[in-house]
């Protein structure tokens, strides 16, 4: 485990440069720069430069690389060109939101997925499976900003339940907060639940089919104790890996989520700072879901390893 463990980090380390430095080259390769973008279209050429040379644009990108690398090395990651704000406490606010939804969306999908996957396994070939895999496959189909605005028209529009956008602190107030993340949670649970039921259908079935289950069977145990109590954990092995990586994704992937319904998190922030050519904030964003895309999977494969004791690694 030990040897593991080092291996891991020194491959986190590893995609953290990777993702440090391809976030930056594509970054400083897209159209437009943070000065013009700030001075305007119609600015003096003059007044550009200017501020081209005061945010350090003007020089090669490989000095400008190296320069950016060695403030966040030292705990620095830089301040907004549009806002002047210290980036790193910018990230930091935005985490808070994102967290929240990815832990709500999160809970939902497997409230929904795990149930659905062992009933739809324990009933193979029947009408339950198969509606149930069909609603599963449209799940995995239907693009999620189609998703978010079905729900907007839904429960927001024709259904005036939830509202449509905006967040709102569980400190301030937890029902609020509940009822605004009730429709970005849902929307990215929907193709999260229909992945994790797709699995645990998958993995069920292959569990039921071994021989511990004949045997558990033949000596008198009803079942859905065996389906409880023998098939259900070995099964939700594959399952906890899949989790792993859909967090990773949730926390850099929520980007339309965010969008479309105004919350303040990393995703959003990722698209204003895009938008703005912020380059200091979006370097940090990306850096920082990177890093936690590779930790959080980390987690995963350590909790994979003591869960299953038939798992050795050298």
């Amino acid at each position: 485990m030990p040897n593991y463990l080092l291996w891991r980090a020194i491959n986190i380390l590893a995609v953290a440069a990777g993702v440090t430095l391809l976030s930056f080259l594509l970054i400083h390769f897209a159209p437009g720069d943070p000065a013009t973008t700030f001075l305007g279209l119609e600015a003096d050429p003059a007044s550009v430069a200017t501020l081209k040379a005061k945010l350090g644009l003007d020089r090669p990108l490989a000095e400008q690389f190296l320069r950016w690398l060695a403030r966040v090395l030292s705990g620095d990651f830089g301040r907004s060109t549009q806002s002047g704000r210290p980036v790193f406490s910018m990230v930091f606010e935005a985490l808070g939101p994102t967290l929240l939804l990815a832990g709500a969306a999160l809970a939902i999908s497997l409230a929904i997925a795990i149930p659905a996957g062992v009933i739809a396994a324990t009933h193979r070939n029947s009408a339950s499976d198969w509606l149930l895999s069909f609603v599963s496959l449209c799940g995995l189909s239907l693009p999620s900003f189609l998703v978010a605005i079905l729900l907007i028209l839904g429960l927001s529009v024709h259904a005036p339940i939830l509202p449509a956008s905006g967040y709102v602190s569980p400190v301030i107030s937890p029902l609020e907060h509940l009822r605004h993340v009730i429709l970005p949670a849902l929307t990215l649970a929907t193709a999260l639940a229909a992945a994790t039921m797709r699995m645990m259908r998958s993995a069920m079935l292959d569990e039921l089919g071994k021989n511990y289950v004949r045997t558990a069977r033949a000596k008198g145990l009803t079942r859905w104790r065996v389906v409880l109590l023998h098939v259900f954990p070995n099964a939700g092995i594959p399952v906890l890996t899949l989790i792993g990586i859909q967090l990773g994704q949730l926390l850099g992937g929520v980007v339309i989520t965010e969008t479309l319904f105004s919350w303040p998190g990393i995703g959003k922030l990722t698209v204003d700072a895009i938008f703005a050519r912020d380059y200091p904030v979006l370097q940090g964003a990306l850096l920082l879901t990177g890093a936690m895309f590779t930790i959080i999977n980390l987690l995963a494969d350590v909790i994979y390893t003591l869960i299953d004791p038939r798992v050795r690694f050298a």
